[in-house]
């Protein structure tokens, strides 16, 4: 995701309004049925320019009125919330196996979904078969009436922090792709912002901007699936995401955990994901490209080199979330992908793991908190959307 910031020169009266105008905007984003009275006490602005600013942004149809409100500064006040009923922001993700379109609203409630299977297929191939699916959410008829404000594409390897690349993806075989430049050439009329993020990164940021109760000062999401990959998000008006330097930050699928072990997709050997990941699940029991990893998984259960081979790679996920609590020590960890769906086998392990080591340089009972997302299929493509929503708010030109 990249963000330009213009140059102003100080007293630059329109840029001093967009400035209010975002900041009114997240205020009602992050705590809906905020009245004016209460934005100007807590953002110190005066009535008068949130009572102008308030309008701008009812006239623009970003914002509705609700119900009467007796606010913190004494007058009744009519509650504002973000209108769900004008704009449209998109999601996709290019996943090994499949993609994933997604279409919100602005508080990030789904209006439609589509995803399709699909075996890993060269960029501009790939690109072609996204722009369908895309085509195939946009033309449905619920949102035919809506403002496009932009697009957000997940995929699954670093990207560059200052432009639109992806540098490498070893579970698709890409690399230096400018994906979305293969995408315009499919979808010269969809018009909005732009955006390029890798794929947990996206998921992380998107957990964490669509919240609007018990905000974490921190959150980090852990992807597992067919690779695994994480991202950490700060909050604030605005989450950071760390990307560093070259986009790097995060690839804990590629962190060794067994120096001399296996050779990962990416060259080296003994990274997480030749212990725990769809693909080294694959290998390790014979489930081929075409069969649905978790489904044939499930129904083999009962075969004991399955249930040692999830137990194995749930230890090593357990390891994993471990270095990821004492490294970054997040405010809250949520865990998704697909590898999720396999439930007990696999997570058991993990989380009884980190459960009974994540406290020893505390000294303290108190527990991490740990979410896990049953269904992650459309959480990256979500993400991708808010990044949208949050540039489009804080654009700066």
């Amino acid at each position: 995701m990249t963000i330009t910031f213009n140059q102003h020169q100080a007293g630059d009266l329109h840029f001093l309004k967009r400035l209010n105008l975002s900041a009114i905007l997240e205020m009602v984003r992050r705590t809906p049925g905020m009245t004016r009275a209460d934005i100007a006490t807590r953002a110190q602005l005066t009535k008068a320019t949130v009572g102008g600013g308030v309008q701008t942004l009812l006239k623009q149809g970003w914002l509705v009125e609700g119900e009467l409100l007796k606010s913190s500064g004494g007058r009744p006040g009519r509650a504002l919330h973000l209108n769900d009923h004008r704009h449209l922001l998109l999601g996709a993700e290019v996943s090994v196996h499949g993609l994933q379109v997604v279409a919100c609203t602005l508080s990030g409630k789904t209006l439609h979904q589509q995803h399709i299977r699909m075996a890993p297929d060269a960029p501009d191939t790939t690109a072609t078969a996204l722009a369908s699916l895309i085509r195939e959410v946009i033309d449905h008829p619920e949102l035919s009436e809506r403002q496009l404000l932009g697009l957000g594409v997940a995929l699954p390897g670093p990207i560059a922090p200052d432009r639109p690349l992806l540098h490498l993806a070893p579970n698709l075989g890409w690399h230096d792709v400018k994906f979305l430049d293969l995408l315009r050439a499919e979808l010269p009329a969809l018009g909005g912002r732009w955006l390029l993020d890798n794929e947990a990164k996206a998921a992380a940021f998107g957990e964490l901007y669509f919240r609007t109760d018990k905000i974490p000062e921190s959150l980090l999401y852990v992807s597992a699936s067919t690779g695994i990959g994480s991202g950490i998000v700060g909050g604030g008006h605005w989450p950071l995401v760390t990307r560093g330097t070259h986009g790097l930050a995060g690839e804990i699928g590629h962190t060794v955990l067994q120096p001399g072990g296996l050779y990962c997709h990416c060259g080296n050997r003994g990274c997480a994901e030749t212990l725990v990941s769809g693909w080294a699940l694959r290998a390790a029991l014979g489930v081929g490209e075409d069969e649905d990893l978790v489904d044939t998984l499930l129904h083999r259960l009962q075969e004991p080199e399955v249930g040692m081979a999830l137990k194995r790679a749930g230890e090593a996920l357990g390891t994993l979330l471990l270095n990821l609590h004492h490294t970054l020590d997040p405010a809250e960890i949520v865990l998704g992908g697909s590898l999720t769906r396999l439930g007990t086998p696999l997570l058991t392990p993990a989380l009884e793991y980190f459960t009974a080591n994540q406290n020893r340089l505390l000294g303290t009972t108190q527990q991490r908190p740990l979410r896990i997302i049953d269904d992650s299929t459309y959480t990256a493509a979500r993400g991708a959307a808010a990044e949208v929503l949050a540039n489009t708010i804080h654009a700066t030109a």
